[in-house]
């Protein structure tokens, strides 16, 4: 049979997800045609998730320096200083998230576990032992028919990974909306801490150097995954199931110690783990970002599979792989750490003077490109985009109250989104390298971790409010940062810096490009009104089904350090005689709210269309700081922000961690259901033993404070309008999620 004829490279390059004018640009930069293996590297090179070519000239004006910025975006994750560890030395956090969102759609176990191994592969190629995990996940409607698979499967992979490796996951955030139905997202982030003389960067320095590859073989697995991440999805899209990528979590854990140990001799010049675009990324921005040029001679890559092209192994996404370029004359060094640790290595070439990537295959030169045109001279779009529309303020009094106040409680605490979420984290080890001092478990606004040998512990968070995104991106934007301020502040940490993880749907449609622009500028506003820079980040667009976009998510991340962790505070230590204190001012604003989207005004106004809460960010700086002093000064049991359910939101999760009664004062000042649902912003829920101290603490700081309420008794009330058993108020929050997860199969 004769074979078929090959694809003209066009229309091969439309196939790899590249545009016709982007082929053109090809042509014109190599002044030829190139081959199929050339084009293969183009195309991760130039795909969206590689080249940030939709986003790159907005992400720019984000703030990323500061006194304790060590290392801003460009590198596997961003460095800052936490102060003299063990024996004075200085130490640092390096932190990213990142997104496996389309591979956890198609295969969710391994597309969710692959995104936990990837992430902590940036941290600790840069020097760091990963210390903690945290993940953010957007789920369809508990109606849809896909979506209790998808949350079983992603559940299972990220615990799957993480506690097999050995790495706590200690917090994070689960949403259900119908938006997601056919796009989930899975943003994991990761933290690890290094010596801050000890950070270790990709740049390959100088010619003339070994490149060492080791880790597990290189097999047929996620070829074109960052294409296939940078496209969107359709009725096919369960037909990709071979662009996800297969992990092996113990595989990462010899990877991680022999990484480290390497480290530790002085040998490495420069290292690069391989993550999306494989080892064509990694060898790509090694030798690009230090100005130098690479060769390589594909037959030396370790391989676990027969007959593999130059193209499958340059876009393999096989995980648990690393690069390296070591100093001269260290191979023998690295090589006994390799074997001691079971991994297979190889020098696979050599870094030269040429500013290009050559690849050698079978004694034939299949790939010779300049690395300019792959790396800083890749395109770069100013996509058109359009203002999202101003949205009208909602008044409360243009909302009607419940008509059944204990219902309306109950339903909004049984909520998908505000139910607890216990079914899904204890299937993860929280407390696995026992310095986890706050988990989700432990009821606080943030996961906290102690520094080893110290009595310093580092706070991690992760936020947005995608429906406050969707009513107002510039507003919505400067809320996801805020609050992830507001949690770190809650449990007693400064605040230091932001990852972020911005995900939408498909930048070519102004409307969606609107929604990136403004979100950006909202963030960066935030982020320099409150001294947060951005450290790291990830961006994941054409999150979208047959044109259907996701809410757009721009998932902030954020570190903070407790200087003493016997400081850290959470919300589940009230005791009955305690004054509640509610930080900030309350106007009812139900825009946007949970109140609204759970049909609790299902008579008064339609639910969207409403102008979520606005963020004062100098507001944000002074109760943020009150409340850090407060903590330190002793006077208080428990802190929680006001966030999704406002007061009764924030009051009832209090009341059911404590395991003591809460009895809320109306208020005249608004309507009582705009006082108790309404999430205005820059709020905090304090239990105090001496509340006129508090008060006297706002008084002086100009920040706006009052008695909101007392503690006591074995029911969660507000005076005159209900009044639950805490018993009861339990069993709906708690059982929600279990429920749903063991529902018959639709």
């Amino acid at each position: 049979m004769q074979a078929a004829a090959p694809k003209p490279m066009a229309d091969l390059a439309r196939e790899y997800g590249l545009k016709a004018e982007e082929y053109a640009l090809i042509l014109t930069r190599l002044g030829r045609e190139p081959n199929a293996v050339e084009l293969g590297v183009f195309s991760v090179m130039w795909s969206e998730h590689c080249s940030y070519k939709s986003s790159r000239l907005h992400l720019k004006t984000l703030p990323t320096t500061g006194p304790k910025v060590i290392c801003g975006p460009g590198e596997n994750a961003g460095v800052v200083d936490i102060g003299d560890g063990p024996n004075g030395v200085r130490q640092a956090c390096i932190f990213k998230m990142e997104s496996h969102n389309h591979p956890s759609f198609i295969e969710p176990y391994q597309g969710a576990a692959t995104g936990v191994g990837g992430i902590m592969r940036d941290v600790f190629t840069m020097g760091a032992r990963p210390v903690a995990l945290l993940n953010a996940l957007r789920f369809g409607s508990p109606d849809h028919p896909k979506t209790r698979r998808l949350v079983a499967g992603v559940v299972s992979g990220i615990g799957g990974y993480g506690n097999c490796v050995g790495v706590p996951t200690v917090g994070g955030e689960t949403n259900f909306d119908t938006g997601y139905d056919g796009n989930i997202l899975v943003n994991a982030m990761c933290v690890g801490i290094a010596d801050a003389d000890k950070i270790f960067y990709s740049a390959a320095p100088s010619a003339g150097l070994p490149v060492v590859y080791f880790g597990s073989k290189t097999g047929r697995d996620g070829i074109h995954g960052a294409t296939m991440a940078s496209a969107e999805f359709d009725e096919d899209s369960e037909d990709k199931r071979p662009t996800v990528q297969v992990g092996d979590p113990f595989a990462e854990k010899l990877l991680i110690e022999a990484t480290l140990e390497l480290m530790a001799t002085g040998a490495v010049a420069a290292i690069q783990d391989m993550g999306a675009a494989g080892l064509t990324s990694s060898s790509v921005e090694m030798a690009g970002k230090g100005g130098v040029g690479i060769e390589l001679d594909l037959d030396a890559v370790p391989q676990r599979e027969t007959g593999m092209s130059a193209y499958e192994m340059m876009l393999s996404e096989s995980q648990e792989r690393m690069l390296a370029i070591l100093k001269p004359g260290r191979e023998p060094e690295a090589y006994a750490i390799f074997e001691k640790w079971g991994l297979d290595a190889a020098v696979i070439g050599a870094t030269t003077d040429t500013g290009r990537i050559v690849l050698k295959h079978h004694g034939e030169t299949v790939c010779d490109l300049p690395l300019g045109p792959l790396s800083d001279d890749a395109p770069l779009y100013d996509r058109p985009w359009t203002e999202p529309p101003e949205l009208p303020r909602l008044d409360p009094a243009d909302v009607p109250p419940p008509v059944d106040w204990r219902e309306a409680v109950i339903k909004l605490m049984s909520c998908p989104d505000m139910a607890s979420k216990r079914w899904l984290w204890e299937q993860y080890d929280r407390h696995v390298m026992a310095d986890t001092l706050a988990d989700s478990a432990t009821a606080a606004d943030a996961g906290v971790v102690r520094v080893h040998g110290t009595r310093k512990a580092l706070a991690m968070t992760s936020d947005v409010t995608p429906r406050y995104v969707a009513a107002n991106p510039y507003e919505g934007g400067k809320q996801a940062v805020a609050e992830a301020w507001r949690n770190l502040t809650a449990v007693g940490a400064d605040p230091i810096a932001v990852t972020d993880n911005l995900n939408f749907g498909n930048p070519e449609r102004p409307e969606i490009m609107g929604q990136i622009v403004r979100a950006i500028a909202g963030m960066g506003e935030a982020c320099r009104a409150l001294d947060f820079p951005v450290v790291s980040g990830n961006v994941s667009l054409y999150n979208e089904t047959n044109g259907a976009a996701i809410p757009p998510t721009p998932t902030v991340g954020a570190v903070g350090l407790i200087p003493d962790y016997a400081e850290a505070i959470g919300y589940a230590r009230m005791r009955a005689g305690d004054t509640l204190v509610l930080i900030g001012e309350t106007r009812g604003e139900l825009g946007a709210s949970l109140y609204l989207r759970e049909g609790l005004g299902a008579d008064g106004p339609r639910r969207d269309g409403w102008a979520p809460p606005p963020v004062d960010l100098g507001a944000e700086k002074r109760h943020g700081d009150l409340v850090r002093r407060l903590i330190r000064e002793g006077h208080l049991h428990a802190v929680h922000d006001l966030s999704d359910g406002g007061l009764v939101g924030a009051a009832a999760e209090m009341a059911l961690a404590s395991g003591v009664g809460v009895e809320l004062r109306a208020t005249a000042l608004v309507h009582a259901h705009g006082y108790l649902f309404g999430e205005d912003q820059g709020r905090y829920l304090l239990a105090t033993p001496d509340p006129q101290a508090v008060l006297q603490r706002a008084r002086e700081a100009g920040v706006r404070a009052s008695e909101a309420g007392h503690v006591g008794g074995e029911a969660f009330a507000s005076t005159s309008l209900f009044a639950i058993a805490l018993a009861d108020l339990r069993q709906a929050h708690e059982g929600w999620m279990p429920g749903f997860m063991d529902a018959p199969a639709t």
